[in-house]
């Protein structure tokens, strides 16, 4: 059982008040806040033992080069990757997926080849396939969504021909919460030859994902979804293919041997970890991942799926609230808290606005999905998205905002 104002007291930010009013935090799929646990660990990094890693003979930057080591292996198990060879850090899911992208795309492909993509997919996932595709004269498929917001799996398997190469989808969908049945998505890509990548930023924070169950060939995740800093991530890709793929950079930390004539690479990961990394980030990281493990993802899972619950209810019941994604009668199950709506003919910027000065603080916009809301047929929703913190109350706090900014139209 998860004692929720204890959880919260590692949170300080949570305390402060906002337009004299207490904060309710409901953007946690843009960012997570950092407990106390991760902030003490890097700046304990910084105080005692910066120094860059595996460069050194000295006790400092071993010391360091053992931290950034043990990140991996946490990462690695995090996720159940088989191996930490297979685990490479970058700055996060947007950089993950545009080292696939450039990789694949240069070595296993040809123009004419095809690329699946999903509507459901956040920018990330879409415009470094796009990039791709300009440049060498690829074709990019998209899987359709149902009207409750469900990937149009026979759809899928006839978009698949002989020259797909790749199939990339998001995991959860950062706008409906959508959860996609990716090992399903993998096996029938598989059965034709195609590896997958899933966009891991939305359902690492909330649930155990195990790679080696769902046979994804890549899988990438951000760490300041997860309660960790930012500009740190992680990519996990089959030791088949991250020998197969080019550096993705060039510099140092990457290489064997250097010549004016002739550069020889280094074995995966540090092949694509062009340059100082950031340790001290990934070590926030793998405490961040720890945080979470100690709480457990079943227990954060129930949480938060009851949050969604309760906020659909008390949503559904305003006058004028329309809820994406979640049909009549649905229950969050087969959702993550993540609830996008809109008031009547409100604009979202307006609601988000008025939310705002009441201290309640809500992503507003397209949520860089624009070709979803195409689909939608909205130029953007008010996003509410729940993290292991959140209560109840606040709940009731935002569907009494709701109600309040409606009557005021």
């Amino acid at each position: 059982m998860m004692n929720i104002e204890l959880l919260r007291s590692d949170f300080p930010i949570l305390s402060r008040r906002v337009y004299d009013k207490p904060l309710v935090y409901l953007d946690n799929a843009a960012t997570t806040q950092k407990p106390l646990v991760v902030l003490d660990a890097m700046r304990q990094e910084y105080l005692n033992v910066n120094s860059n890693v595996h460069r050194g003979v000295h006790w400092m930057s071993q010391q360091a080069t053992e931290l950034y080591e043990q990140a991996r292996q946490t990462v690695c198990q995090y996720i159940n990757a088989p191996s930490v060879s297979d685990i490479v850090f970058t700055r996060g899911t947007t950089e993950g997926i545009n080292l696939v992208a450039h990789g694949f795309c240069q070595s296993c492909m040809r123009e004419g080849d095809e690329i699946i993509l999903s509507t459901l997919e956040h920018h990330s996932n879409i415009v470094p396939w796009q990039l791709q595709a300009e440049r060498l004269g690829l074709v990019i498929k998209v899987i359709p969504i149902t009207d409750d917001g469900q990937l149009d799996m026979q759809a899928f398997v006839n978009l698949i021909t002989e020259r797909t190469r790749i199939v990339a989808v998001t995991h959860v969908s950062n706008v409906l919460g959508t959860v996609n049945p990716v090992a399903r998505i993998v096996r029938l890509a598989h059965e034709r030859g195609v590896p997958v990548l899933v966009d891991g930023a939305q359902s690492a924070p909330h649930f155990k994902v195990d790679v080696q169950a769902m046979d994804c060939d890549f899988f990438v995740f951000s760490g300041h979804k997860v309660y960790g800093p930012t500009g740190i991530g992680a990519l996990y890709g089959k030791e088949e293919w991250l020998d197969r793929l080019p550096p993705y950079q060039g510099g140092g930390e990457m290489i064997a041997r250097v010549t004016f004539e002739k550069t020889t690479f280094e074995r995966p990961p540090l092949k694509f970890e062009a340059g100082t990394p950031d340790y001290i980030a990934a070590h926030g990281l793998a405490t961040a991942l720890n945080y979470v493990s100690q709480i457990g993802l079943d227990n954060i899972a129930k949480h938060e799926h009851e949050l969604a619950r309760y906020a659909i209810d008390r949503l559904r019941a305003i006058d004028g609230v329309k809820i994406y994604g979640h049909a009549d009668g649905e229950t969050a199950h087969v959702h993550e808290p993540v609830v996008s709506f809109n008031v009547a003919d409100i604009h979202h910027m307006d609601i988000g606005t008025l939310l705002d000065r009441l201290g309640i603080a809500v992503r507003t916009g397209h949520h860089c999905a624009q070709p979803l809301m195409d689909r939608l047929g909205v130029l953007g929703t008010v996003r509410a998205s729940f993290a292991l913190y959140n209560t109840m109350e606040e709940v009731d706090r935002l569907a009494d905002g709701i109600e309040r900014v409606a009557k005021m139209f």
